[in-house]
């Protein structure tokens, strides 16, 4: 028979000792997240009879995972990362605000501080030679849906291997290859010439597959590109787009996909195309529109305040 002790006025005072809901210091909004967790894993011990075997492997796996930094990585495979953009729509339902281009996750290999171009930027440093050209543009609206001109839009994806600048085992790429902020014109457009994406996956011999080989899930994203966007009045929008006819474009481990962010990706081939791109030969060309929403009160109620590398 299992022993159940949680609910004990021992281990309820217990709780209330190690939180430091005892104690006249520290954070009061720190000890009431803590108090929740820690109630909720000695509950969950107790209930499932996790073993004190499979409590210190536990341990065990947030030391590794802790060393290779891959806790960023984990968050989006366990559905982290959806959950609270879940609840920021629901948020917006509750104010009644709709949302032209829906956000998803930001993921964890932004990198503040790349180059800024008006208008266009060329993102590839041509040293990809496996790379398709890629031609993406279109306009940045406002939520009064007119053209927002000096709109700021950031843009970051992987190469053909999978790999992203500042994060390349390889050593391979120079910093900001394929990272770039853009600067929307009069009109406000934004174009960027770049090469289409691979897709990657967790290191194999990294913790997080290992945990997601114990759910039985691949730990595999479909072909993608990053974006931020910002303007005066209106909230930062965190959303990336899924490369079209990638295989996993519904079966993304890190659970990014959402409706309206595949666009299409069309083939061009021909002369007047290639000549009025300027590229060297046929590319593959995205048109994909952005549409903002407004502050709340004069605020962007639902910013993300986050670590994040800047180089």
């Amino acid at each position: 028979m299992a022993t159940h002790i949680f609910n004990t006025p021992e281990v309820q005072d217990f709780l209330h000792l190690a939180s430091g809901l005892t104690q006249s210091g520290g954070n009061p909004r720190a000890k009431q997240i803590v108090h929740r967790l820690l109630s909720d894993l000695f509950k969950a011990i107790d209930d499932l009879d996790i073993t004190s075997d499979e409590y210190w492997a536990g341990i065990a796996y947030l030391n590794t995972l802790g060393a290779r930094g891959e806790a960023g990585l984990l968050s989006p495979g366990l559905g982290l990362d959806r959950f609270l953009d879940m609840r920021m729509d629901a948020k917006d339902k509750e104010l009644g605000i709709e949302n032209g281009t829906p956000r998803t996750i930001e993921g964890p290999l932004y990198v503040a501080g790349a180059p800024e171009a008006q208008g266009f930027a060329r993102l590839d440093d041509g040293s990809d030679k496996a790379g398709h050209t890629l031609v993406m543009h279109g306009t940045v609206y406002g939520a009064d849906g007119k053209p927002l001109p000096n709109a700021k839009v950031e843009v970051w994806h992987a190469n053909t291997k999978g790999f992203y600048s500042h994060y390349d085992p390889t050593g391979e790429q120079q910093g900001f290859n394929m990272r770039r902020t853009i600067i929307t014109d009069a009109q406000g457009r934004y174009k960027f010439q770049s090469i289409v994406p691979k897709g990657y996956g967790c290191p194999p011999d990294g913790p997080t597959q290992a945990l997601l080989n114990q759910l039985g899930r691949h730990g595999n994203r479909p072909a993608h590109i990053h974006f931020f966007v910002t303007a005066d009045g209106h909230r930062k929008l965190t959303t990336q787009i899924n490369i079209d006819g990638d295989p996993l474009v519904n079966d993304d481990f890190a659970y990014a996909t959402r409706e309206g962010l595949v666009p299409a990706v069309v083939e061009r081939t021909d002369a007047a195309s290639i000549q009025a791109q300027g590229v060297d030969g046929p590319f593959a060309e995205i048109v994909f529109d952005f549409t903002l929403s407004a502050l709340v009160n004069g605020v962007d109620n639902q910013l993300v305040d986050r670590p994040r590398l800047a180089a």
